[in-house]
């Protein structure tokens, strides 16, 4: 991971655009599905991206339709049940989520394409897009999350710190301190199963290390191990102790992370595509890094995250070669403009000089200097399994579950 991230921000992106290329004389529409909606940080990139490919291809048309995060995830996966209604492009996560789709037959390969912009496309970075025993590439990723930690410094000053405390325990005095000076310790959108996710798999990794969790998720490992029920034990004190928002459970995570950057709380975990958002409107000192380790043989810098934010194209797709073009020239310019204006890390080569943000950079050096990262949990996973899992976390975070109760459910129905 050192080195894909290395060699993705060591090189220089240089635009090779196409050449205006004319078509048949009735325009063809491209039909793009993204979930980035204009709340979303990426949603000027989408937006100048597609200008750019209209005016690089005269009679060529994207038709853009947006669809909020959660909405998108039913929305795509019925119409790939279905086969019917299906875009020509659609923005999708790796592994797992992917991986059910082209399982299916509904997603074509982009493998015979890549070969043209592997200099700027790092192999390395296309990992989680690439299935079966003959290991094609089915997507183009442009972006890589993190699962990050925001800090409101000035709110943490107020109780005598000057960083992010660097050991559970310490973590856990600060928040003990921040509840006894009237403030909320985290922010969680409680209704949104994924954002509970964010807490959780930090802890997990955190106390099993990331090969460990690795393994859980392909179902080599028990999930019913000391380390998992101690990553539980302490998301529920943390619950229990008062350290999330007591109106989690009514808020969605716009509303959390706009909560975070009116200074409603002293912490925000969530991934880095926030950077943008947090770091442009936050009118106090910020600071982005990572939760501190449960086990100290486990690396601090074990990450959840990695190569996600993809575009692919459906197998039924009536201009299937000029979409593939498509997924690529959009691919490589949001890349480019994300990393540029803050909203989340590159995939294609990247300008090592560029002006970006502080938490981007902060990101950016975190996942450098990774000890390993493991893809979030509901996009690693087939869809059925996600949910089931994301099942227990819910289930976890209503304590209607004990920790011995949820490492035994998940052994019981993802194994």
């Amino acid at each position: 991971m050192k080195k894909l991230l290395s060699i993705a921000l060591a090189l220089v992106m240089v635009f090779a655009l196409a050449a205006p290329m004319a078509y048949a004389d009735d325009q063809v529409v491209l039909t793009l599905w993204s979930i980035a909606t204009e709340s979303d940080s990426s949603h000027q990139a989408f937006v100048d991206a597609i200008a750019a490919f209209e005016e690089s291809h005269p009679g060529v048309k994207i038709e853009h339709v947006t669809t909020e995060n959660e909405a998108y995830k039913t929305k795509i996966k019925a119409a790939m049940s279905s086969g019917e209604g299906l875009p020509d492009i659609f923005f999708t996560w790796g592994m797992g989520f992917l991986g059910e789709f082209v399982n299916a037959g509904r997603v074509a390969s982009v493998e015979d394409a890549y070969a043209a912009y592997q200099d700027e496309l790092p192999e390395n970075m296309t990992v989680n897009v690439r299935y079966g025993e003959d290991n094609k590439m089915y997507g183009v990723p442009y972006t890589m999350s993190l699962i990050t930690l925001y800090a409101n410094m000035d709110i943490l000053a107020e109780v005598g710190y000057e960083d992010i405390p660097a050991t559970y325990e310490d973590m856990m005095a600060c928040c003990d301190k921040l509840v006894a000076a009237g403030y909320i310790p985290f922010g969680v959108a409680g209704k949104e199963k994924w954002c509970l996710s964010e807490y959780v798999e930090p802890l997990v990794i955190k106390s099993v290390g990331a090969q460990n969790l690795r393994d859980m998720y392909n179902g080599v490992t028990s999930w019913n191990t000391d380390g998992v029920i101690k990553a539980i034990e302490a998301f529920q004190s943390m619950i229990d102790k008062g350290y999330f928002d007591p109106s989690a459970n009514a808020l969605s995570n716009d509303e959390v992370k706009n909560n975070f950057i009116q200074g409603k709380t002293a912490f925000y975990q969530n991934g880095s595509w926030n950077n943008k958002d947090i770091g442009e409107q936050a009118k106090f000192t910020v600071k982005a890094g990572t939760f501190p380790v449960l086990n100290d043989e486990v690396p601090l810098l074990s990450l959840i995250g990695g190569p996600n934010n993809t575009l692919a194209v459906t197998e039924s797709s009536a201009n299937k070669d000029l979409a593939i073009e498509a997924a690529f020239y959009l691919a490589r310019y949001m890349s480019d403009a994300d990393y540029k204006s803050g909203a989340n890390l590159p995939c294609w080569a990247a300008d090592p000089d560029a002006d970006v943000n502080e938490l981007i950079q902060a990101a950016a050096d975190m996942a450098s200097q990774a000890a390993d990262l493991v893809l979030f949990g509901d996009n690693f996973l087939s869809a059925d399994a996600a949910n089931t899992y994301l099942d227990y976390i819910e289930m976890a975070w209503a304590e209607e579950v004990t920790p011995a109760e949820y490492v035994e459910g998940l052994d019981a129905e993802l194994h």
